[in-house]
């Protein structure tokens, strides 16, 4: 009698790798610890199934939650191996996933799960925090606005203005990127009173003193400042145009001008290692006072009035574009063509001529002079009407360039006012202008966030409660992405080697600084066959690459992660 043979194929993937990750950083643990479930929770638990979650979302780049449980009733073998319990399909359902959700939207659990994760993570990691960059962002969506509710009209960041949208503010952790507070509030709040709450938990996550907090103008106010400069912190930000307005900003830029401040050339390094002049400056010592908690507090603020020279080139060039397409429009005005219409009143030329020269932005640069010209033109005989003279009016526009005008305005291109109160000895002027600079280290978060892999729009949620935990879930995928990324870059770093085969189509191409999405992206086409008979089981798994072993040894994982999956896969009959 012929046997029954039952094969199963289970694409495995990077999914060892992330769950032995998640394990490292104790992200099953934390969550079980802080949020209890109901007694009549079976199955895995809450910080389990959130860990196949979390690796189903980086893997697939999908947090949909209806596609979770086919995804995992396809890897029940693997999911099995790498949790080291029983799992079945059931365990992430849309209602057991909801649930997920709607715990994480607990606003105490997750402050105290956050403050135990930040911790563990720098134990784990050996981190030293120095600086800590703070942003927000907003995630827009065809959502139903309610009065209270999460999702309001604001001011858009995605540049939809017409979409109701979520924002969320992150505290992440130089250079990593990796966030540290996450602050979920409706999509019409402001950024400025977001800052001192944000700053008082990371405080309380990090337990240190000294930190220098990196943020946008938005950041400047001055009792956000008071607040950094009273915790014993720093602070470096921008002036906005209403915390410095033009005529003090010009108080500054005066002594420069005249010859009597000299500047400081600023250089950067290129990717191999050669230096480049990137900005000019001084800076000035200001005293200031404020009140924090009922207590008046007085220091000493260092302004940074920096050039990026970079910055005023592409201005200058866009200045002159606006000046060019503005000339155009206006000489236009003069062209006498078919079916054009020709303005006969000065009014009405001046008005259309001031019209172009705000819609360019070019007001005070260009000369504008109007003239009226009135003729005679000899209209012929047409039959038996005689030929007669009509008079006619047409009024022109003539422009020419203020050049002395343009001068003035391209000298105040680029020029912008940054403030510290750390001492220059920590912080000098061009180190101030670098850590700023390394703006995008926070920006490629929300660009991970919003996009692949995290993928939070569209979001696929309507409940206000749903969508906060999904939001606090994506930021542990992020803090899992930049601690791969870190972890790697750092050994490469201690070792001075590079890692190649990353890049498909230039396997020789080899890189210090690999993303996390590559070096997962190196795990795909890894599958669990199973071969079941009726008295013996047989297992074969693809095997490991020399770049997916060399991955694994520069994150100190072991091959076991992926070579238990066959361990103990067959049973005497």
């Amino acid at each position: 009698m012929a046997e029954i043979l039952t094969v199963i194929n289970e694409r495995v993937d990077d999914i060892p790798l992330l769950l032995a990750h998640l394990e490292r950083m104790g992200v099953p643990e934390l969550l079980d610890e802080h949020f209890p479930t109901h007694g009549n929770w079976q199955g895995l638990s809450l910080g389990r199934v959130a860990g196949v979650w979390l690796a189903y979302i980086l893997s697939q780049g999908d947090h949909r939650l209806n596609h979770v449980q086919p995804w995992a009733e396809k890897r029940l073998n693997t999911l099995s191996q790498c949790t080291g319990q029983p799992v079945r399909a059931l365990d992430f359902s849309d209602d057991r996933l909801g649930d997920i959700l709607r715990a994480l939207s607990d606003d105490e659990h997750w402050v105290a799960f956050e403050r135990a994760l930040n911790r563990q993570l720098l134990r784990v990691y050996e981190l030293n925090p120095e600086r800590v960059r703070l942003d927000s962002t907003t995630a827009s969506g065809y959502w139903s606005v309610t009065p209270e509710g999460l999702f309001q009209f604001g001011h858009s960041k995605d540049r939809r203005p017409d979409l109701p949208q979520v924002k969320v503010k992150l505290a992440t952790l130089d250079p990593l990127g990796m966030p540290l507070v996450t602050t979920i509030v409706p999509g019409k709040r402001a950024d400025d009173p977001l800052y001192i709450p944000a700053i008082a938990q990371v405080r309380d996550s990090l337990q240190r003193q000294g930190l220098l907090y990196i943020g946008d103008c938005k950041m400047a106010a001055l009792s956000t400042r008071a607040f950094v400069h009273a915790g014993g912190d720093f602070y470096l930000c921008p002036l906005s145009q209403t915390q410095l307005p033009p005529e003090e900003l010009e108080a500054y830029l005066a002594p420069v001008w005249n010859g009597e401040q000299a500047l400081v050339d600023i250089y950067g390094e290129k990717e191999k290692g050669e230096r480049e002049r990137i900005a000019e400056g001084y800076e000035r010592v200001v005293i200031l006072t404020a009140e924090v908690d009922g207590e008046t507090i007085t220091w000493a603020e260092r302004r940074l009035v920096v050039r990026s020279l970079k910055q005023a080139q592409a201005a200058e060039k866009r200045l002159h574009t606006r000046l060019t397409k503005a000339q155009a429009e206006l000489a236009a005005l003069n062209e006498r063509r078919q079916g054009k219409k020709r303005f006969t009143e000065l009014e009405d030329l001046r008005q259309a001529a001031e019209a172009i020269v705000a819609r360019h932005r070019v007001q005070g640069l260009l000369r504008l002079s109007y003239q009226e010209i009135v003729h005679e033109r000899t209209v012929r005989r047409y039959r038996d009407r005689p030929p007669t003279v009509r008079v006619e009016r047409e009024v022109r526009v003539t422009v020419a360039v203020d050049e002395e005008a343009v001068k003035d305005v391209v000298r105040r291109l680029g020029w912008r006012v940054y403030v510290t109160n750390a001492p220059a000895q920590s912080l000098g002027l061009t180190q101030a202008v670098l850590a700023y600079r390394n703006e995008y280290i926070i920006e490629r978060g929300f660009g991970r966030l919003k996009g692949k892999p995290l993928s939070l729009t569209p979001m696929y949620l309507q409940r206000d409660d749903h969508a906060t935990g999904l939001i606090r879930l994506l930021t542990i995928g992020l803090r899992v992405l930049t601690s791969l990324e870190f972890v790697v870059r750092r050994r490469l770093a201690a070792e001075g080697t590079q890692l190649a085969g990353l890049y498909a189509g230039n396997p020789k191409r080899a890189t210090a600084r690999p993303t996390a999405e590559r070096l997962l992206a190196a795990f795909r086409e890894i599958t669990l066959t199973v071969i079941q008979e009726p008295a013996r089981t047989h297992c074969h798994l693809t095997p490991l690459t020399e770049l997916q072993q060399r991955i694994l040894e520069l994150l100190d994982f072991p091959p076991t992660i992926y070579t238990k999956l066959c361990t103990n896969s067959s049973k005497p009959p």
